[in-house]
């Protein structure tokens, strides 16, 4: 199907869900669309029982989305820059040392703990997994997602100082996990042998690379707004610094996201404060809040579609469900431990761990990310689970997540 026909339709259909959800359901709108596109899923499922080529047409279509080429390849960049574009420099930098962490040590811990628990959890269940595809599940499922805690924290009423950390940790640890899952996922295919000095190499040059070219596009795009006033031209200036800049990280194999994060900071901070005129800063925000909320529309919507290529088996199924607590443990663990090392030299409010617990809601990355594996069995059997975990995620604790919310600033 040609792409313009594609888009038309996954267009349409946010539209409509949009309208529905807004009119009558009153959901926040990702979590709205996911559960909309989820329950148009299982009509269509449903509907294949009485006319199998319903749901073999509905089928093919999401299949030949490619959804992550669609996420990964493009959406990302857009969606990571318009995050990044609203986050306080001095507020990030006050709670640098917690979104350090967790970002880094926490992505790790957390990939290689879910991944051997995951493996001894297959095995107890009679299936015979590669130890590394479970640490692909690890990886993939670790990171929370920026472009969903962004969305939905908007609307949870949380603590400055909580959304600081939850906000901050998502952005950069989308980064970190990214080219954690690519190193293992070169180790699974035998494109890399699994030496120090190779991994080393592959995380400096794509964690330090996309920093470092974050950080050159950032001060391109501040040079370029400073010495212009027309706020027609500033905005097509940053829209060509996403595009292009995502472009030059993909060509020169380092981390795209990360680079769209810190050239958001800088464009969203040091431009914004010395480079744009009230007028520009208007209109360069109402673009960008434009662009994040089609695309995360489109991207929600295609959450809820993507349950049309899964395989309901039996123990999948079971693995997934499982994989949700499991998920949830071994976050708890990841967040308490710093916490509870950081609280020697600053206080945190009594529920900090609860709701950073909580607010690490897993999305449309962690399923592009399964989706992008080889085919076959154990990619079948992640995909499946990591939906569930992403499903649970969103539906679940991104509506509740305010009840886990602490009153107190120091959060």
């Amino acid at each position: 199907m040609p792409a313009f026909d594609v888009i038309a339709i996954l267009l349409t259909l946010a539209a409509v869900f949009g309208y529905v959800n807004f009119r009558f359901i009153k959901l926040p709108t990702t979590i709205g669309l996911m559960l909309l596109g989820l329950l148009f899923s299982l009509l269509v499922i449903a509907a294949g029982k009485f006319s199998p080529a319903i749901t073999e047409s509905a089928t093919l279509f999401v299949a030949g989305i490619e959804f992550n080429e669609a996420l990964l390849g493009i959406m990302l960049s857009y969606l990571l820059f318009a995050g990044a574009l609203h986050v306080n420099l001095g507020d990030l930098a006050s709670q640098k040392r917690i979104i350090a962490i967790l970002a880094t040590v926490g992505v790790v811990f957390s990939t290689f703990v879910t991944g051997s628990l995951s493996w001894l959890l297959l095995k107890a269940m009679g299936m015979n997994p590669q130890y590394i595809y479970c640490l692909l599940f690890g990886a993939l499922i670790s990171p929370t997602d920026p472009v969903a805690v962004l969305g939905i924290l908007k609307k949870a009423g949380a603590p400055k100082s909580l959304e600081t950390k939850i906000t901050g940790e998502s952005l950069f640890n989308d980064g970190v996990g990214v080219v954690v899952f690519l190193s293992l996922l070169a180790v699974a295919t035998g494109e890399m042998q699994p030496t120090i000095g190779n991994i080393s190499t592959l995380f400096a040059k794509e964690i330090l690379g996309g920093l470092l070219l974050g950080f050159a596009l950032g001060l391109i795009g501040f040079s370029m707004l400073k010495k212009i006033d027309n706020y027609q031209v500033e905005i097509l200036i940053t829209l060509a610094l996403v595009t292009g800049g995502y472009a030059l990280a993909n060509r020169l194999h380092v981390s795209g996201p990360l680079a769209m994060v810190v050239a958001g900071l800088i464009i969203g901070n040091q431009a914004r404060n010395l480079a744009m005129s009230g007028k520009t800063e208007k209109h360069l925000d109402t673009f960008w809040e434009l662009i994040d909320e089609v695309l995360n529309a489109m991207l929600f919507l295609l959450i809820g579609l993507e349950v049309l290529i899964l395989d309901f088996q039996g123990d999948y199924l079971l693995f997934g469900l499982l994989a949700i607590p499991l998920t949830l443990a071994v976050r708890l663990t990841a967040v308490s431990l710093p916490v509870m090392l950081l609280k020697r030299t600053r206080d945190f409010s009594p529920g900090v761990i609860r709701a950073l617990t909580w607010g690490g809601l897993r999305g449309g990355i962690s399923v592009a990310l399964a989706l992008s594996l080889p085919k076959g069995e154990s990619r079948d059997l992640i995909l499946m689970a990591t939906y569930l975990v992403v499903i649970f995620s969103i539906a679940v604790q991104g509506t509740t997540l305010k009840h886990f919310l602490p009153k107190s600033e120091k959060a």
